[in-house]
């Protein structure tokens, strides 16, 4: 039996807004019943164009974002209808580190405040002695000097700022981070060198990562298996290795086409998808994506694609998969 972490059944994120009528009310459908695993050990890559909801999904697990229906299971603990107050001793499982490094740290705070905030919140140390060692430990586990304690985020770049951030994660020891799009806003050299931190991290605390991304390299290069987000519903989920090799979605061939490959003379078919993502407050009837698909068919028209299983660690929502099936 694999070892879950966490258990996502059927997560549902509505944002109310005015409805067309006085008086009436329609939801954004951020995230729209979504359920997935995730093993302990292991990273689970989320990809998908912007405001498809991965980013949401991400805060929703660790109730950032308050879920509108569904089931979040961490650790063998239903947190599902936790409030604030219950969720304080589950925030040392799950933490996350934020896409904008400019905006996550708290630019009156010196570095050695942010990372100490989480070990004074949860009591985790016993003095000021152990405190200041924690902390300064931490900072040389993400690759920064002790001096760098003292100063304050405007003083660093954008790669020291993520690596402050994720030090900030690390301080509680928790078993799962939730990175949302971490490297997306560093220089690609910059990027490298994170996302190795990031693995060589992983290996010493023996974490498990969801890594939420729209840039598919990036999460081929650090994922074990790959999720791929449209509209609110993960439409293929499997391992790195059949989703990058035998991607069966065409939202999925879709993407991986538009990967650029570092050999001028490769050529590639490029699928080159019409029109824009429908807005999740209408959100189309049936398969989401046949407003876009290049293989629509009258019933991805009218009826939503049931879970479809290709191998044991590869599954898709798609009706032409299950007509093959």
């Amino acid at each position: 039996m694999a070892d879950i972490l966490l258990n996502v059944e059927d997560m549902k994120i509505y944002y109310p807004v005015a409805g067309k009528k006085f008086g009436t009310t329609d939801y954004v459908k951020a995230v729209d019943g979504v359920s997935f695993q995730v093993e302990r050990g292991e990273v689970f890559g989320i990809v998908g164009e912007s405001g498809c909801g991965k980013s949401t999904l991400g805060r929703g697990i660790c109730k950032l974002e308050q879920p509108t229906g569904g089931k979040v299971v961490l650790d063998g603990e239903d947190i599902s209808s936790y409030n604030n107050s219950q969720m304080r001793p589950v925030r040392k499982k799950v933490q996350m580190v934020f896409q904008d490094p400019y905006a996550s740290l708290n630019p009156r705070m010196s570095i050695f405040d942010i990372i100490a905030e989480p070990l004074i919140i949860h009591g985790l140390t016993k003095d000021k002695a152990e405190l200041e060692a924690k902390v300064l430990d931490l900072l040389r586990k993400v690759g920064l000097d002790d001096y760098h304690a003292n100063r304050y985020p405007h003083e660093f770049s954008g790669g020291q700022r993520q690596r402050i951030g994720i030090a900030r994660a690390l301080a509680v020891q928790p078993k799962l981070i939730i990175a949302d799009e971490p490297v997306s806003a560093l220089d690609v050299s910059i990027q490298a060198q994170v996302l190795n931190l990031m693995n060589q991290l992983k290996k010493e605390f023996n974490l498990t990562y969801i890594f939420v991304a729209h840039d598919l390299s990036v999460v081929e290069h650090i994922s074990d298996r790959v999720g791929v987000m449209y509209l609110g519903n993960f439409v293929e989920v499997g391992s790195k290795e059949s989703l990058y090799k035998a991607p069966t979605h065409p939202y999925t061939q879709a993407l991986l086409s538009a990967v650029p490959v570092p050999d001028p003379t490769a050529k590639k078919d490029r699928v080159i998808l019409e029109g824009n993502i429908p807005s999740p407050l209408n959100p189309p009837t049936g398969c989401k994506f046949h407003t876009r698909c290049p293989k629509c068919m009258e019933i991805c028209k009218k009826e939503a694609p049931v879970k479809t299983q290709l191998t044991d660690d590869h599954y898709v929502y798609c009706h032409l998969a299950s007509q093959k099936g």
